[in-house]
This record gives structure tokens, C-alpha cells and sequence, in this order.
């Protein structure tokens, strides 16, 4: 199978489209699938394109506006040149917005197929941003995703927010977690010892630093005795929350293996943004064997099973985060069950796994059309 990645992000990018979309290239490759990847060009982008598993095409971009972390793509005859030049049999694209529109319209032009996955609550975001202008953002959504062959969500909460705001032919694809290289038996002491020298309980967030993540909702938490915060990332929203969060420690980005030891090493993983349409931190702390506590809203209540491997909290309520954290700071019995439950679920949701869910629903797609021609 011939397939072209349409994406808004792709590594050197940190963040869950760029992470997905790469692994999407390795398994389709790994499969013997010809993969290439469109993405929008980055200043590090080159030495990324070097460790990419396919050849990916670079569209010139610009930052986006008070979030330079943020590549948009300038207008280009690149994608389509990449599509023909590809012989496609499919377009994938990967959160499909500004890069992933011209993607779809070049995919339809050529009378290829397209699968487009929903990634990102643009809706939430611009609530959070703007305090308005969620329905100019849903409609946006509504007539990128509606001229796909199969709009893939990746939990149940997106795919009922997808179909309730009109998006047709919404299938169900979550997300997959490298439970090699996240696992608890890379529990660092050393490490534990240098985050909390008092022998803290360490509770840990990990992700973007940013107004829609709400990590100002660890104040709580902050302010427990014998507990220690600990911030992993970065984004516009770290001076303020460093000012937020007093007694917190801020690492910045982490990645890799370092990023590893770290997960394993926390007592309990916090994650505070209600507008996941999946959350792949919280699947990497269920992999590092750390219990979660994380909004019931969006995709963490595919994730979470509340009292099982973690607790399910009202979204935006900083005293429920709070009253959550000392529940499992005073239990360490409990902290241990939920962890070795986290980490048996997500056992079997590898990448490996979810690819080949991924090229199932190609499949799908490329007979369905193939079915209509016939007719």
C-alpha cells in the first residue's frame, strides 16, 4: 500500500500529533507499506527527517502568533506534488487543519482516499483562548472531516462529540504506548532522592505548559503537606505557573529515556486539561505503573477506570485534585493496586496493536471505494 501522512506536526515537534504520526510512518513501514510523510518545515527539521523511518516532505511555515512552538504551513504546491509523485493509494491526515486541508483537497482532486484522524478539541481551545468561537471552530471541523472516506476518533468521548456536531463515517482508533521503554522497573531512587530530598510523596505532570492544560489546578496539591509537585514541559504558561504552583519544581522537556526513569519514579501522575480527545501521557504513566488522577471528561475516561487504576475527578476543580492526592498519598497499599492495574491495561495497547488497527481501516476504506467504482 502506497501512503502519503498528511500532518499539522512531526518530529522534531513534541506534542501527541507529531508523536502519532511518527509512529504511524514506523509501523506502515515496518509492515512493508511505501510511506511518505508532508509536514511543515521546523529549524530543526533536518536533523529529525535524518531519523525518520520514510522520506518527508517539508512545507515552508511560519510560527504561530504567541505560541512559536507552533508551526503553521504556508500556502505550497508540495502537497499535492507529493501525493501524484507518490502514486498514493491513500492520504492519511493526521489532525487536519490548516496543512491537512490542503492535503484532503489535493487527495480529492486526485481521486484518492482519505482517512483523516481527529486529534486535537479545537472547540476547547477556542473557549480557552478566545471565550468564544467554538461554533466557528466546529464548523471548521464539520467540513474538513466530512469530506473523508472515515474520520478516525480516539476515544468514545471524541467520536460522540464528532457525531453529535455532524461529522459522518466516524470510526474508533485510540492511541498506542511503548510499554518497553515505559515500566516500572526503571524506578529510580537516585532520581527520587534529587526531586524530593525530604522523602516527599512526588505527584508529576507531564505535557505542554499551556492555558488549555488549566496545570494551575495543582495548586492544591502544592500546598499538601509532605507532598512534592514536580512539572515536566514547556509552553507559553511557565512563567505563570511557576508563579501558580510556589514549591513546585519546573524540569522542562524531557524525552526518552530520561523522560522514562521520571514517570516510573513519581507516586502519582496528575494530569489537569478537560479537553483530551485522548491523553497519551496518562497511558504512559499506566505503562510506568503509576496511578492516575485525571479530569472525567474526554479521553481519559477511556483510560481511567475510577477506583480501579485510578480516580476520576470533576473537571476544573482544584479542591477535587486536592482531596484526590491525599486520598492516595495517606494509602500506599492503594497507590500499588491501582499502579499494577494501570500498567496490566494498557499491556496489550502497543503500537504494534493499534497500527495494525490503523491499516485495517485502510483496508476498509481503499474496498469501499473500490465497491462504489463497481457499481
Amino acid at each position: 500500500m502506497r501512503v502519503v501522512i498528511v500532518t499539522e506536526s512531526f518530529p522534531s515537534d513534541v506534542n501527541g500529533v507529531a508523536h502519532c504520526a511518527l509512529q504511524t510512518a514506523r509501523h506502515l513501514v515496518g509492515r512493508g507499506h511505501d510511506c511518505v510523510v508532508v509536514a511543515p518545515a521546523t529549524s530543526a527539521a533536518d536533523e529529525a527527517d535524518a531519523c525518520a523511518p520514510c522520506r518527508v516532505v517539508r512545507i515552508p511555515s511560519l510560527p504561530l502568533p504567541g505560541y512559536p512552538q507552533v508551526r503553521v504551513a504556508l500556502p505550497s504546491r508540495r502537497v499535492a506534488a507529493a501525493i501524484a509523485e507518490h502514486r498514493a493509494d491513500l492520504v492519511h491526515l493526521a489532525g487536519p487543519f490548516v496543512l491537512g486541508v490542503r492535503g484532503m483537497a489535493a487527495a480529492a482532486r486526485l481521486g484518492v482516499p482519505a482517512v483523516a484522524v481527529y486529534q486535537t478539541d479545537l472547540g476547547g481551545y477556542a473557549r480557552t483562548y478566545m471565550g468564544a468561537g467554538e461554533a466557528a471552530a466546529w464548523r471548521r471541523i464539520r467540513s474538513v472531516h466530512a469530506a473523508a472516506d472515515l474520520t478516525l476518533a480516539p476515544s468514545r468521548a471524541a467520536r460522540r462529540d464528532l457525531e453529535a456536531h455532524g461529522v459522518p463515517r466516524v470510526g474508533l482508533w485510540p492511541r498506542g504506548v511503548d510499554t518497553v521503554r515505559f515500566r516500572p522497573g526503571l524506578r529510580d531512587e537516585a532520581l527520587r532522592r534529587a526531586l524530593a530530598p525530604g522523602g516527599e510523596l512526588i505527584v508529576g505532570y507531564v505535557g505542554r505548559l499551556a492555558p488549555e492544560k488549566q496545570v494551575e489546578l495543582l495548586a492544591g496539591a502544592c500546598a499538601l503537606d509532605g507532598v512534592r509537585v514536580v512539572v515536566v514541559g514547556d509552553g507559553p504558561g511557565r512563567t505563570g505557573l511557576e508563579q501558580a504552583l510556589p514549591g513546585a519544581l519546573f524540569l522542562g522537556r524531557r524525552t526518552g529515556g530520561e523522560l522514562a526513569r521520571i514517570f516510573a519514579s513519581l507516586d502519582v501522575f496528575v494530569h489537569t486539561g478537560p479537553f483530551e480527545t485522548f491523553c497519551q501521557t496518562v497511558q504512559e504513566a499506566m505503562a510506568s505503573g503509576v496511578p492516575v488522577v485525571a479530569p472525567a471528561a474526554g479521553g481519559p475516561l477511556d483510560l481511567v477506570a475510577h477506583g480501579r487504576t485510578g480516580l476520576l475527578v470533576p473537571p476544573r476543580d482544584t479542591a477535587a485534585v486536592r482531596d484526590a492526592v491525599w486520598s492516595l498519598s495517606a494509602d500506599p497499599g492503594l497507590r500499588g493496586a491501582y499502579g499494577t492495574a494501570g500498567r496490566a491495561a494498557v499491556r496489550g495497547r502497543t503500537w504494534a496493536a493499534v497500527g495494525d488497527r490503523l491499516i485495517g481501516h485502510y483496508t476498509d476504506v481503499l474496498a469501499s471505494r473500490k465497491a462504489v467504482s463497481a457499481a
